[in-house]
């Protein structure tokens, strides 16, 4: 690839439909705390699942994110890290076929402004720096 498109489309959340899970970095975790209101602890409780290795959002009874509602993303201002630089994840710009298979459900994709494929890099590399422990080598 020398480059893709992609532009996020007016009142779509495709992405937070995905199937899946929304994983946290302990930034994103004090971030979106802060934004609701919460201290860290008390978000962790209500919305959290830790493992040894990784964190992550508890998925509701039927819905794939808590802070999705119809509209949009309630926390916006302070979503997590992978839903901020969703299609830019390394597992999408590394693999030319997970990203047609992405863009299938993703209208955004294929819109908008050519990037540079170097310049998407360079936005994905902050998902390898934010959950570290999934990117491991």
């Amino acid at each position: 690839m020398i480059g893709v498109r992609f532009t996020c489309q007016p009142g779509c959340t495709s992405c937070c439909d995905l199937q899946g899970f929304v994983y946290l970095s302990e930034e994103d975790l004090v971030r979106a705390a802060g934004f609701l209101g919460l201290d860290p602890a008390e978000f962790e409780n209500r919305y959290v699942y830790r493992t040894r290795r990784l964190i992550r959002l508890r998925k509701p009874a039927g819905r794939q994110c808590h802070f999705l509602i119809d509209g949009g993303c309630s926390i916006h201002q302070a979503k997590p890290t992978q839903c901020r630089l969703f299609p830019f994840w390394p597992e999408l710009l590394e693999s030319a076929r997970a990203w047609e298979r992405t863009a299938r459900r993703c209208p955004g994709i294929g819109k908008g402004n050519l990037i540079q494929i170097g310049t998407a890099h360079e936005t994905a590399s902050e998902m390898k720096r934010a959950y570290p422990s999934m990117y491991e080598e």
